[in-house]
């Protein structure tokens, strides 16, 4: 559905000066039909820009690019009839109602009046917008805009849908919401084309990713796949904070221990394993972590507490768990993915 090769876009330098910012530095994508892919990055990572381009609305500075079937520089108009774009901001305005909204956006495409309101009418009941669907857009929540906006994308029935950041600032439960409406689509043969920053949207809405930072594409597969190329198990520990330079000195000697990497920590709170979300152990004097990869845990850990136990070090909790896509994005950039 999608194939671009060595796609680039720049930018001028904020007031005209210095040098441009290269936004997208030569992207290679092929997403298939019926999946959704994903472009996970840290905000400025290029995403947006990317997405833009792909839907006419930014021109590239150089590659190349098929869209749904139609070359994206000489048939950008074609590449437009056969999407559907929904912004990070959305597109209802206040002072109509959805199902006014959803009628003007099918007669924008062409589709007589009738039909325009029989596609409204089975929008409506399509994303479950019956209880609100003739209110004003003013009054709904941020999910239900949301859930307009995904109606407004695809009520022309195309065949590539884009989504720049589509649960942005919604609660849990209106993400979860927008994620089976997209997922809905998906399973009625649509393709789905988004950006995210968040680490859970990407793992568990997407069929497969690409991780983009700085322009560029840094891994690519299933999140499956790309776990598993972090090899071994990830070992969080919680240590107070006076033992921390003396743990990490003996465990960055042992030259089966990778990937050492400081959680940080504040005084008198815990320093929590950022990919279990758990609230540590609060000790006086405060707390630090370090997060380690070792190829096997159950025969790691009490080779781990040995060592720490001859340096004097207790530490006061050990952590277990598989690697995350956070640890994909350290492994490949050097960082965190929350650190932008």
């Amino acid at each position: 559905m999608i194939v671009t090769k060595g796609l680039r876009k720049s930018f001028p330098s904020r007031g005209g000066r210095g040098e441009p910012v290269n936004a997208v530095r030569g992207i290679d994508l092929t997403v298939g039909q019926g999946e959704i892919f994903g472009l996970l990055g840290p905000n400025g990572a290029g995403k947006t820009t990317t997405l833009r381009m792909l839907a006419t609305l930014v021109p590239p500075d150089g590659g190349e690019a098929t869209v749904a079937g139609a070359d994206l520089r000489g048939q950008a108009a074609e590449v437009r009839r056969r999407i559907g774009y929904v912004a990070q901001g959305g597109g209802t305005a206040d002072a109509v109602s959805a199902r006014e909204e959803l009628v003007l956006q099918a007669r924008m495409y062409g589709v007589g009046k009738a039909e325009a309101a029989g596609r409204a009418r089975d929008a409506v009941e399509a994303f479950d917008l019956g209880s609100f669907a003739d209110r004003h857009c003013r009054t709904y929540s941020g999910g239900q805009r949301r859930r307009v906006d995904l109606a407004l994308g695809v009520i022309h029935r195309p065949r590539l849908l884009f989504l720049d950041e589509p649960t942005v600032g919604l609660d849990p439960q209106s993400r979860a919401q927008v994620w089976a409406e997209v997922r809905r689509l998906r399973d009625q043969g649509m393709t789905v084309l988004l950006t995210t920053h968040y680490l859970d949207e990407a793992d568990g809405l997407c069929d497969r990713i690409c991780i983009v930072d700085h322009g560029q594409i840094v891994a690519e597969g299933t999140p499956e796949q790309l776990k598993k190329e972090i090899a071994g198990d990830a070992v969080s520990l919680t240590l107070r904070a006076a033992d921390c330079a003396a743990a990490e000195r003996v465990l960055s000697a042992l030259d089966w221990v990778g990937g050492l990497e400081s959680l940080g920590g504040e005084e008198g709170t815990a320093a929590p394993d950022p990919g279990e979300g758990g609230p540590g152990v609060s000790a006086t004097g405060g707390e630090a972590g370090l997060r380690l990869y070792v190829d096997s845990a159950a025969t790691a850990i009490p080779r781990l507490m040995r060592v720490l136990q001859e340096a004097n070090v207790e530490p006061l909790l050990v952590q277990l768990r598989r690697p995350s896509l956070d640890d994909v994005f350290l492994a490949r950039t050097g960082r965190p993915l929350d650190q932008g």
